[in-house]
């Protein structure tokens, strides 16, 4: 039997987060993204060892928090240098459902100057997301234009 390197139902890269309080953190993200839980496993502690869920063709992994392994939540460290960034049908509507489930507003929804509509906002576990939905294609000299005048006007302020 032959095995492959890298999984089917995987794809290259997939995010792990660390979670204090995981199992909320799966129903967070089942209720405001449209995750689906594909699998969890219990530590024999009542802990989250190891779950899956999917978001459209992407896989995020995550568990609870195990300092005991250096495995530490957001909170735990002082804040997250990491974003993820996910593509919704309803950025306006996603972003909502994040706030009234407790999320905090890092940066509202607005169009972008790249076609995205996107906002910002830190999930209850300390995870850091930008949620967007495409509402344009902007070619690159526009792009380019857009960027330019979006500098200047923020060296104006």
């Amino acid at each position: 039997m032959s095995v492959t390197p890298v999984p089917e139902d995987h794809p290259r890269i997939t995010p792990y987060l660390c979670l204090d309080g995981a199992a909320a953190a799966i129903d967070f993200y089942t209720a405001v993204l449209g995750a689906r839980e594909r699998m969890r496993m219990e530590a024999p502690d009542g802990r989250i060892a190891h779950a899956e869920l999917v978001l459209g063709d992407s896989v995020v992994m995550l568990s609870d928090e195990f300092p005991e392994m250096d495995f530490r939540s957001p909170r735990a460290v002082g804040g997250t240098p990491v974003n993820l960034y996910v593509y919704v049908e309803d950025v306006d509507a996603v972003f909502a459902a994040a706030l009234a489930r407790g999320a905090t507003e890092l940066d509202p929804v607005r169009t972008q100057f790249y076609g995205d509509r996107s906002g910002q906002f830190e999930d209850p576990f300390g995870h850091r997301w930008n949620v967007a939905s495409h509402v344009e294609d902007v070619s690159p000299e526009e792009m380019d234009r857009r960027a330019e005048e979006m500098m200047r006007s923020a060296d104006a302020d």
